[in-house]
């Protein structure tokens, strides 16, 4: 997969990154999640590990530690700005909608 792919993230995808700025496992991953969209978004394994496979596929994510099955994860590079390109594209859509919804 493309990183055009990519060009906007889905909730889950954008809290998984964003949990991703400091190392953690697939457990950590999830409630972190949950922890970080105060409750709004929970992410079940299937999406998890669907979404950590094209992440890491695509570069956006990279493995650093696996001991058995657990496997750890930090974002890359490249995935910081991902995600700095879609808060600053979120934050514009809500600047553009605070005069009409305000």
């Amino acid at each position: 997969m493309a990183r055009e792919q990519f060009q906007t993230l889905t909730e889950p995808m954008y809290y998984i990154l964003l949990a991703l700025l400091e190392e953690c496992c697939g457990v950590d991953i999830m409630e972190r999640v949950l922890e970080l969209s105060g409750g709004r978004v929970k992410v079940g394994p299937g999406t998890l590990y669907a979404m950590l496979s094209r992440f890491e596929e695509n570069e956006i994510i990279r493995l650093t530690a696996e001991e058995g099955r657990r496997k750890s994860y930090i974002i890359s590079e490249a995935g910081k700005q991902m995600l700095q390109k879609e808060y600053t594209r979120l934050k514009q859509m809500a600047a553009d909608g605070a005069p009409y919804l305000n």
